[in-house]
C-alpha cells in the first residue's frame, strides 16, 4: 500500500491486508485525529494541491526577487570598477571587475530556472520542471571557471609585461565598494536560497562572498605599489584567481551532489524519527529523500499489522504522510509503502520480487 501526492490531485495510491483491527485501534485513530485538529487550530496547515503550487510560486518569486536585486546591486558596482580600471590600469582590479560582472550575469540562468520551474508537471516531465535550477548550478560553474580563467591570464600578461598603476586611492575606493556590494549580495542570495531550498542561489552567494574577499585583496595589491613594489597589483590578481578556483570548487561540489540526489543525513534521521512516532506504525523499512530543485520528496516503507483491514491500512499510511510534511523542511510530496509484520516466521511479502532485484 502507498499514499502518495501529486500536483494535480490529493489521491492515494494503496492495496492493503484483510483482517480487523478491533475498538482499541479504533480509539488510536479518534485520538490521532483529534490531537491533528488540535495542532491545526494552533498552526494552519493545508496539504491541498492549490495551496502546495502557491507556495510553490511563492517561492520562484522569492528567488527572482532576490536575483534582479543582486544584479542591480552587483552591476552598479561593477560599473564603478570598471571606470577605475580605465583610469588606473589596475589588473588586479580588472580581475576582480570581471569577477563581479560574471557573478551579476548568474542571476541570468537562474532566473530562467526559477521561471522555467513554475511550469506544471506533465505526461513526460512527471516530476515538473524543478531540476532546471540544478542545470542553472551547471551554467553558474562555467561562469566562474571562465572568470578564474580571464584573471589568470590579465596577471600573467602583466607580469610579462609591467606597467604603472595610477590613481591608488581610487583604485582602494573602488575595493572596498566591491567588497561591500558582494558582501550584502551575498548574505542575501545565501538567506533567501536556505529558506527557499534552492542550492543553486545558495552557491551563488557563496560565490559573492568570496569576490568580497578578493575585492579586499585589491587594497593589498595597491598599498604594494605604493610602497614601491609595482610587481604587488599583478601578484595580487593571481592570488584573486586562487580565490576563485576555490569557490569554483566548493560550488563544483554543491552542484554535484544535488545533482546526485545528495540531502542532509539529518534530514533522513528526522523523516524516520516521525514515521515510528506514527500511532499504529511498528516499524519503518527504506527511506529515500530527493530535492527536485528547492521543493523535497520523500519515499518510505512502514512496517503495520498483518491483521489490519484496507481502510485502516490506508490511514495509516496518510497519517504517516502527513508527519513526514510536518517534520521535514521543504518536503510538499511523500509516497508511502505499508509492509505487514510476517505472520508465521519466514513470510516474505516480497517473495515475488525477489528475481528482480539487482
Amino acid at each position: 500500500m502507498a499514499a502518495n501526492r501529486n500536483d494535480r490531485a490529493h489521491g492515494h495510491q494503496h492495496a492493503g491486508h484483510a483482517g480487523d483491527h478491533g475498538g482499541d485501534g479504533r480509539a488510536r485513530t479518534r485520538t490521532a485525529r483529534l490531537r491533528h485538529r488540535l495542532g491545526h487550530l494552533v498552526r494552519p496547515h493545508s496539504h491541498q494541491a492549490a495551496d502546495k503550487t502557491d507556495a510553490a510560486l511563492e517561492t520562484s518569486r522569492e528567488g527572482l526577487r532576490t536575483l534582479w536585486i543582486s544584479l542591480a546591486v552587483l552591476g552598479a558596482t561593477a560599473a564603478v570598477q570598471a571606470a577605475i580600471v580605465a583610469l588606473s590600469g589596475s589588473v588586479a582590479l580588472l580581475g576582480d571587475t570581471v569577477h563581479n560582472v560574471a557573478d551579476a550575469l548568474t542571476a541570468v540562468p537562474l532566473g530562467i530556472a526559477f521561471v522555467l520551474g513554475r511550469r506544471a508537471a506533465n505526461r513526460r516531465y512527471t516530476y515538473g520542471y524543478g531540476r532546471a535550477e540544478d542545470l542553472a548550478g551547471i551554467v553558474i560553474v562555467a561562469v566562474i571557471a571562465a572568470s578564474a580563467c580571464l584573471a589568470a591570464y590579465a596577471a600573467v600578461d602583466r607580469l610579462l609585461h609591467p606597467r604603472d598603476v595610477d590613481h591608488l586611492w581610487a583604485v582602494s575606493g573602488a575595493a572596498l565598494a566591491g567588497f561591500a556590494g558582494n558582501e550584502w549580495v551575498a548574505r542575501y542570495r545565501i538567506r533567501t536560497g536556505r529558506r527557499i531550498g534552492s542550492a543553486a542561489l545558495v552557491a551563488d552567494g557563496l560565490h559573492a562572498r568570496t569576490d568580497g574577499f578578493t575585492s579586499l585583496a585589491v587594497l593589498l595589491g595597491a598599498g604594494g605599489v605604493a610602497l614601491g613594489w609595482h610587481a604587488a597589483d599583478p601578484v595580487v590578481g593571481l592570488l584573486i584567481t586562487v580565490a576563485i578556483l576555490f569557490v569554483l570548487r566548493d560550488a563544483a561540489r554543491e552542484i554535484y551532489r544535488r545533482l546526485m540526489d545528495s540531502v542532509d543525513p539529518a534530514l533522513v534521521e528526522a523523516a524516520e524519527d516521525a514515521l515510528r512516532a506514527v500511532p499504529g506504525v511498528r516499524g519503518t523499512g527504506q527511506v529515500r529523500l530527493r530535492w527536485i530543485g528547492h521543493a523535497l520528496r520523500a519515499e518510505a516503507d512502514i512496517v503495520v499489522d498483518a491483521h489490519l483491514t484496507v481502510v485502516r491500512a490506508h490511514e495509516l499510511a496518510v497519517a504517516a504522510e502527513h508527519a513526514l510534511i510536518h517534520a521535514v523542511p521543504r518536503l510538499t510530496a511523500a509516497t508511502v509503502h505499508t509492509d505487514h509484520a510476517p505472520v508465521r516466521a519466514g513470510d516474505d511479502p516480497h517473495a515475488a520480487l525477489a528475481h528482480h532485484a539487482g
